[in-house]
């Protein structure tokens, strides 16, 4: 069992047929649970151990959050800083915990999640990217709060960044991802970018090419 400091799932790899496995790690988006992105679990490629992390803030009855936040009359968003900080921090640690436990190097690790998950993963790839070797990003946003802390492009360097969004999200707008994808042009970081007919919903072509990308990552080594 697993000693890391979130309470999570586990789908182990199939280390039988793949003597070297991968670990994803997923977090899902505010209100949800950790049985939330563990239904992707199936669909995810048999070389990689799948760990969905249960947020640390409670939001209500099996309802949980990386951190607080509140709209703005404008429609923007303040979000509770101290909060976000302290979430990204336990997940560094659970990252560096599972993976070490799990006998896994930084360059097999990759995080994903959706909407504030994918918040998170975002925020761990351009802070502190020794890590993992990428991140799966679903409907999802920038913190502006990020960039002062971005890594030094050095060490970015070919990291790998799934980024996809619906064209009828009305709960992070589309142009939340363009402003990802401008960000990420500017560094050097592979990035595969889709856009789907979609709302704010994981929808059966996104997750078949997403899982299709992480099949991808793995049969690189």
């Amino acid at each position: 069992m697993l000693q890391i400091p979130l309470s999570f799932l586990h789908r182990p790899a199939d280390t039988s047929a793949f003597p070297s496995p991968w670990l994803l790690v997923l977090m899902h988006g505010v209100g949800s649970n950790e049985q939330d992105l563990f239904g992707l679990a199936p669909y995810v490629p048999k070389p990689f151990h799948v760990l969905s992390l249960r947020a640390p803030y409670v939001m209500g009855p099996s309802a949980y959050g990386w951190f607080e936040f509140s709209v703005t009359p404008q429609g923007g968003r303040n979000i509770n800083e101290a909060q976000e900080a302290a979430s990204r921090q336990l997940v560094a640690q659970t990252l560096a915990a599972a993976a070490q436990q799990l006998g896994i190097p930084p360059e097999r690790v990759v995080v994903g999640g959706f909407s504030q998950g994918g918040i998170m993963s975002l925020s761990l790839l351009l802070t502190q990217p020794a890590l993992m070797h990428g991140a799966m990003v679903m409907h999802s946003r920038l913190l502006q709060q990020m960039l002062p802390q971005l890594a030094p492009a050095a060490v970015l360097q070919g990291k790998q960044l799934w980024l996809s969004h619906g064209t009828r999200d009305q709960v992070i707008p589309l142009a939340n991802a363009h402003a990802i994808r401008d960000l990420v042009a500017s560094l050097p970081i592979d990035l595969s970018y889709a856009e789907y007919p979609s709302a704010h919903e994981i929808i059966q072509q996104e997750l078949v090419e997403a899982m299709g990308w992480l099949q991808g990552l793995s049969a690189q080594g």
